[in-house]
């Protein structure tokens, strides 16, 4: 266990210091197509950014969505890394879907999902 701990702690080192700061690039969408109060999944794909100190939520009209799930942090040739955060919903008619993204204490970046219709 311990020798896992230390690799990964050095890979962690090794991004460090070989990668520069990198702002994320973040989309948002849905699994499916967007449609008025059908049940759907809104996802939220941050990738691109070092180092890894960022935080995502996913919104309801400025309200964050309870239940939401992020995947394990990965990285990306370069030495770059990228989360997914989703969570379940059903658009209504006249509801403003976001995800907010913060990096590096930077101040928070709203990004809107566009429904398909």
């Amino acid at each position: 266990m311990w020798f896992k701990l230390a690799v990964v702690a050095l890979v962690f080192l090794s991004a460090s210091c070989s990668a520069k700061h990198a702002d994320p690039t973040v989309q948002v969408y849905s699994r499916n197509p967007g449609e008025y109060d059908k049940a759907n999944v809104l996802i939220c794909y941050v990738s691109g950014f070092h180092p890894p100190d960022i935080t995502i939520q996913l919104l309801k009209n400025g309200v964050e969505i309870p239940g939401s799930t992020q995947t394990d942090l990965a990285f990306e040739q370069g030495w770059k890394f990228h989360l997914t955060r989703y969570v379940d919903f059903k658009p209504k008619l006249g509801e403003d879907y976001t995800c907010k993204v913060s990096h590096m204490g930077a101040p928070a970046k709203s990004y809107t999902w566009e429904p398909d219709m």
